[in-house]
Formats: C-alpha cells, structure tokens, sequence
C-alpha cells in the first residue's frame, strides 16, 4: 500500500511553498514519524514527516515551489524495514596480509564502536567505494551517512584549499535562490522603511546590579530550574512593567484605531540560518524570571531548528533584539510591524562613569528604542528608556514596579 505525503498548510494565508531540502534519499528506508524533509513558507519553516514505515519515493525535488496539498512523496509500506537484506558496513575491514610492509601505509579502519552505530546508504556505499573513501573521511559521529555527505568530501578533496600567492586574487561566485521566508522578510523591512514614522531614542544602563545577582545566585538558580540565568529575562521583566507605565508603547495602528492591548506578548529576536525568527512570549508580564529564562531557552531553541509554527511567531505587541551577543555597541533596532516599538540592547563594555563625583570602571550597555512617531510620542519614548533604564539599574524595583523599594517599605 502506497501512503500519499501532501505539503502540509503552514497558515490561513499561504497557498505555496519552497520544498527546502530531503533529508533521505528517493528509495530510502523511513521509519514512522521519521523527519524526512523540510518545507519553507514566507512565514516559517515545517518539517515533513513519515506518516507510516516502509519504503521513500520523491516525486518532487529540493527547490520547486509547490502549492499547499500537492504530493511530494509516497511511503511503500509493503517493503517491512525489518525485513530488508542488512547492508555490508561501509568501512569492514578488508582481509590483509598479516604482516604489512614497512613503506606500505597502514589502510584507515573505523573503531569497533563507530561501525555499530554508522549506517551507510547504497548510494553512499558505491560512491565511496569508487573513489577510495572510508567512514572517517566523511564524518564521525553520524549513525547515516547519506550520498550528500559524500559529495561534499569528494568536492572538498578535488578543490584543496591551498595558499594563495602573493597578490593572488579570486574571481569566484556563489549564486543561492532566495527562500520564500527570506523574499518575506526583505518585503516587511522595506515596508517599514517606506511606510511608518520610525525614529530611535537611546540611553545606556550600569549592569553592575544584575551581573552581581547573577554571580551571587547562578548557582541555586542552575540547582532548582535547570537553566542559567540570563541578561534577556530581567530585559524582559523590565520591558513588561514599563509597558504597563507607558501603555501607548505598546499600542499599534489598526487602521483609523490605535489599539492598546492590556496585556504584553513579548517578541524575542532569534538569528537563524534561515533568517531572523521572532517567537512571541505570551503573557510575559505574568512570568517570573525563571519562567521567562524557560521560556525565552526553548523559543530559541526550536527556532534555530526551524520548529516554531506561525502562531508562536505572531500577535506579539512588542519586541527585543540583542545585537549584543554579536558584539554590536550601538544600532537603530527596525520595527516587527504591525508593532510601534522595539527594544534593543547591545554589547556590555566596561567604561569610566562619573558615580557620586567619582569616576568609576562601571559594566555599561547602550540600549536603543526604535518607535512609530505616528502612535508614540517623544515624551512616552524617552519615558519608557528611561525606566526601562532604571529597573535594570535597580533590579529588585522590578517588584516594587514605580515605588522605589523604600517608597513601598514608608508607603508613600
């Protein structure tokens, strides 16, 4: 019995997408809720899975656009994985003489250990019998090495990467078709640009207090949630109460409306190899640090993956970057529309700081918010940095929220 694999729906609006790549060969043996392939809209990336075991048939290629629907692939699953001839591993030892010539170099081997656990595809097994390959020439670590991998070595053995002569110059080219997520992108930025009042406001931040939290209490922090503590959930904290004091930085234009939703679904840049993700953080306001560091791990986890779905990328109302952890000291953060503002934070450095008429070593970050004129106003803007400002400064004001921690002990 043949089982149809279609190209799944990745959302209400997308009709069609980039089959992204194979991960098994045509003829290839899958196994049920095996990821077999991987499809691409504008909006996210999906994986293909094998609905039954049995036997592969691609009907469409890596690279073709296809509509929402349409069959890729068939699953034979007549042909019983269990019940087909096992294959002779790749690097067996062949038989050698027992004693081996002095000048004649020892033939490579793989360990015991590697040949239990690499398989190696027909197609992968010829191509590297013909030009002489073993295991460890391809990859170690891999339990199946595909005809891809092979390839890939075989390229690199016939373009050796040599020194260059001295004034040498390369005229080589690389040509890549743009995905479907990346025309997306690319579409929205330039949108941005063309259709919103965006200006850009700055401050910077001593992150001495927070850094002190971190080294005093990673330890029992590690201990009893099983992550480390980060910059990004305090960033977040903050952003939330000063969203609920600046109400307008979380508004955005829905037509002739400005809308000012009560509650603050926090987006969280991630830079992928696809693009940059941006998964959403709902509630976030009502999240501990520990939360927000579980949450924030496992976003961007699955979004360097390619396994986030449109809902968890969408209805965010406002967003961080961090250019930070890429060595960016200052930068114009752009809007995720339809959002009015974004957050963005950048490299912590160690400079001189004037602290009570004394100059002072002082771990400094720039931080930089990007609004829509149209919704938000200078006075909010500035309003809203610096008390994003002042939380980080005095972290434990992020459960006073305005009061300042004697304020609320004097109630007044």
């Amino acid at each position: 019995m043949a089982l149809e694999i279609k190209i799944p729906s990745p959302g209400e609006s997308i009709t069609e997408v980039e089959l992204a790549s194979w991960f098994v060969e045509d003829g290839a043996l899958v196994a049920k809720n095996q990821e077999i392939g991987e499809i691409e809209s504008e909006k996210a990336t999906l994986p293909l899975i094998a609905v039954e075991s049995g036997q592969l048939k691609i009907l469409i290629q890596e690279g073709e656009t296809v509509e929402v629907g349409v069959v890729v692939a068939s699953i034979d699953t007549s042909v019983e994985v269990s019940d087909v001839p096992a294959e002779k591993p790749a690097d067996t030892p062949t038989d050698t003489p027992a004693e081996t010539p002095a000048e004649t170099p020892p033939e490579k081997t793989t360990a015991p250990a590697q040949q239990t656990r690499v398989k190696v595809t027909p197609v992968a097994k010829q191509m590297m019998d013909k030009e002489g390959l073993s295991v460890e020439d391809i990859l170690e670590g891999l339990r199946k090495i595909s005809a891809g991998d092979v390839k890939q070595v075989i390229q690199n053995r016939s373009t050796p990467s040599l020194p260059q002569k001295e004034g040498a110059s390369s005229r080589e080219e690389e040509r890549k078709k743009v995905s479907q997520l990346r025309k997306k992108i690319s579409e929205r930025l330039v949108a941005v640009k063309n259709e919103t009042a965006m200006l850009t406001t700055f401050n910077e931040a001593d992150m001495s207090g927070i850094m002190s939290i971190r080294k005093k209490y990673q330890e029992q922090f590690v201990e009893k949630y099983g992550i480390k503590l980060g910059f990004m959930s305090f960033f977040t904290k903050a952003v939330t109460e000063a969203l609920r004091q600046f109400p307008t930085v979380n508004s955005y234009l829905d037509g002739e409306e400005v809308v000012s939703p009560k509650y603050s679904d926090i987006g969280i840049a991630v830079q992928t190899d696809k693009g940059l993700m941006v998964p959403v953080i709902r509630n976030a306001e009502s999240m501990s640090l520990a939360e927000l560091e579980q949450q924030i791990a496992d976003l961007a986890t699955r979004s360097r993956k390619a396994r986030l779905g449109i809902e968890e990328m969408s209805g965010g109302t406002f967003t961080i970057s961090n250019g930070g952890i890429y060595g960016s000291m200052l930068s114009t953060p752009i809007l995720n529309p339809p959002q009015s503002a974004i957050l963005g934070m950048h490299n912590i450095l160690e400079r001189p700081v004037a602290i009570n008429g004394k100059v002072e070593v002082r771990p400094m970050m720039y931080i930089a918010l990007s609004y829509d004129h149209r919704v938000i106003d200078g006075k909010d803007s500035v309003g809203f940095l610096k008390t994003v400002k002042a939380l980080l400064e005095e972290p434990v004001r992020l459960i006073f929220g305005e009061q300042a921690p004697e304020q609320f002990l004097l109630d007044i």
